[in-house]
């Protein structure tokens, strides 16, 4: 069913969430807090979103009997992350309002087509070559070395992606994947990273939040950090445009975060896109009067859309569960109170009951009036949780 051909649903009825992570669990929360009911589809009975919804389907995302209840349950239902099944979506839609749709999330789960899309949407990307086949592999130009090859599906945080410099190192790293579609794209000389989160209606209509400096450690990402100034006024521009027309070439709805690469010449080209509220957009939670979750409830809802206010500047720091560790075995958990004496210091833990080496555990915000106040707060911070300053 097409979100926007109904009225609006309102607060009393139940959402749908497939997906039980992090995400879906501040998605739920902020559902919760507007007065609507939630169902999690989730296999892991401890998962973050499916331990705070008021229902839970512990089942996989292609269970038909499981889809058919979450759709009997639901009167709209939404995804909190990108390899959900698309085919699971397609028919879900079938009974319910649906978004982000099948379709859209298709693209984002395969390198080759996103590749694609931005090309057809006019947006700068990365030098790449598909490689499905030996004799693809063959016709790699020599001037996409170095680069790195990504497998076409299911890699993130820089899982399923490998640095080659050679045509020897391309063919080894291939085969080692598996032989895979990939795609190798050319490394850039990069001089900073960032990202745009967009909302957009079945209508058409789309806000978007301030432009996101990023930086990663490990191909995970570390901080994040808003406020005016933390990116050249022309490149925000160019990045937001680049980001709606991304959007609307999908005919996209919901919330989607688009991550590009600033050259070292000042070009920005796109990186990748992910069709759900994003980890650089959560400190929107505390310095934002919408949130992105909010969003995306008000975009799967049909409720009005309006353009979020960032009322203070913002570092978000990733918390992995490499910090329970750092004082050596058994798990020990980080300083919380010495970090929530700091100015402006918020913490989010995701209810994971079991940290480890690079998984996400939680996030801090750290808020201020000034850019001085926040990156003092946040430096501070950092210092606390004995990681490198940046």
């Amino acid at each position: 069913m097409s979100v926007g051909e109904d009225p609006p649903i309102l607060p009393g009825a139940t959402l749908g969430v497939m997906g039980g992570g992090q995400l879906g669990r501040m998605f739920v929360q902020a559902a919760q807090a507007m007065g609507y009911f939630t169902v999690v589809l989730d296999p892991d009975a401890s998962s973050p979103a499916g331990l705070i919804s008021h229902h839970h389907l512990k089942a996989d995302y292609q269970d038909e009997a499981a889809l058919d209840e979450l759709a009997r349950r639901c009167d709209a239902i939404t995804t909190e992350f990108e390899n959900v099944p698309a085919p699971a979506l397609r028919r879900l839609a079938q009974q319910r309002r649906v978004s982000p749709g099948a379709d859209a999330v298709a693209i984002a789960q395969d390198r080759a087509r996103e590749k694609a899309h931005f090309v057809a949407c006019g947006v700068p990307c990365a030098p790449h070559a598909v490689i499905e086949t030996p004799a693809q592999l063959a016709a790699v130009a020599d001037a996409l070395l170095p680069g790195i090859l990504k497998t076409a599906q299911l890699g993130y945080d820089g899982k399923g992606q490998t640095r080659v410099r050679t045509r020897a190192e391309l063919a080894a790293a291939w085969n080692e994947l598996g032989g895979v579609p990939c795609v190798l794209e050319k490394m850039l000389p990069l001089k900073m990273e960032c990202s745009v989160i967009v909302a957009r209606g079945a209508d058409g209509a789309m806000v978007h939040f301030p432009v996101q400096r990023n930086l990663h450690r490990d191909g995970i990402l570390f901080v994040t950090e808003v406020y005016e100034g933390n990116v050249p006024s022309t490149l925000c521009e160019s990045a937001v445009i680049a980001t709606r027309k991304i959007a609307d070439g999908l005919h996209y709805v919901g919330v989607m975060c688009v991550e590009f690469f600033v050259l070292q010449d000042g070009s920005l080209v796109v990186n990748e896109m992910a069709p759900r509220p994003h980890n650089s957009g959560h400190y929107t939670i505390d310095a934002c009067d919408l949130s992105q979750f909010d969003l995306q409830l008000r975009t799967l809802t049909g409720l009005p859309l309006v353009a979020p206010r960032q009322h203070s500047s913002a570092i978000m720091l990733n918390l992995l569960g490499d910090l329970w560790f750092s004082a050596g075995e058994p798990a020990v958990a980080p300083p919380w109170p010495e970090l929530l004496a700091l100015p402006g210091a918020h913490l989010h833990l995701y209810g994971k009951e079991h940290p480890r080496r690079g998984r996400k555990m939680g996030h801090l915000s750290v808020t201020g009036a000034s850019v001085a106040q926040t990156r003092a707060s946040a430096r501070e911070a950092a210092r606390l949780l004995g990681l490198d300053a940046f």
